[in-house]
């Protein structure tokens, strides 16, 4: 768990939590990447929503996942769209490998602005905001 923990400049907005993501925002103080599962088909949705998406069972729960990725798409942000959190910073659409088209957008972190790539490989990695742990991504070194 603690190597997935970092602690960075960036101040991160605490996010809203509810009873459907309590498991995605918490689970970092473990080191695990929990996103929602369908138990009668196995596919993963996010975010997490009440049915499933592909077979419409409402039988959804929070499941572990690798938190490996790529980068399927990304910016740099250079607003300060909350207080301190301090421009330029990348977003990043990252595709986790459990799942073709499993997407989740987050900031990209420990790189430097000209080395992010289209399918740079990602390894998950958790800021604490308030009681939340955020996911963040940063490149898998060699």
């Amino acid at each position: 768990m603690h190597d997935r923990l970092i602690t960075e400049a960036v101040r991160r907005p605490e996010p809203a939590v509810t009873d459907r993501t309590l498991a995605f925002w918490h689970g970092g103080a473990e080191g695990v990447l929990a996103i929602a599962r369908c138990g009668d088909c196995g596919r993963f949705c996010h975010p997490p929503l009440p049915v499933c998406p592909s077979c419409h069972s409402r039988v959804l729960a929070p499941a572990p996942v690798s938190g490996r990725g790529v980068a399927h798409s990304w910016t740099i942000s250079r607003y300060e769209w909350q207080p301190g959190l301090t421009p330029p910073y990348v977003i990043a659409e990252i595709e986790l490998v459990e799942q073709a088209e499993l997407r989740l957008t987050s900031g990209l972190v420990e790189v430097a602005l000209d080395d992010v790539r289209i399918g740079m490989p990602v390894d998950v990695c958790f800021v604490r905001s308030g009681d939340a742990y955020i996911p963040l991504f940063r490149p898998v070194r060699p």
